[in-house]
């Protein structure tokens, strides 16, 4: 169990990352509020800037616990919808048996996969798509 945790805290750091990178949050000043404009117009523009920015964020997300296998119980199954926007993302899912326990990771585009997803997996991107920020 620990092992799959150790591996989802990396999947999700690397996914933060890529994000982060992918805004451009990484070259951002240290200082908050050094670059802002003093007028209501230029802050406008920074608002309408920032929006921009958040557009790509993973802002909806949701996690759908459940038991994979009838002998299993405490719903230690679990799929993890992680999207922007647009609904582009991946959803991660750890299967927990008696004896062991898989991790899969499938990516979305648009609200769905090229991939089939159970229905647990759609369940998280359902209830994702209905999550608001």
């Amino acid at each position: 169990m620990a092992v799959v945790l150790a591996i989802l805290a990396l999947v999700l750091a690397a996914v933060a990352l890529v994000v982060a990178l992918r805004n451009g949050a990484a070259g951002r000043s240290a200082a908050p509020g050094d670059d802002l404009p003093a007028d209501a117009a230029g802050l406008r523009r920074e608002v309408a800037a920032l929006r921009a920015e958040a557009v790509g964020a993973l802002r909806h997300l949701a996690v759908v616990r459940y038991d994979a296998f009838d002998e299993m119980g405490g719903r230690l199954s679990w799929s993890l919808a992680l999207l922007d926007d647009a609904g582009d993302g991946v959803v991660l899912t750890s299967i927990r048996g008696r004896n062991e326990a898989r991790t899969y990771a499938k990516s979305v585009a648009a609200w769905s996969s090229d991939q089939e997803l159970s229905p647990e997996e759609n369940e998280a991107v359902a209830h994702a798509r209905m999550a608001r920020s």
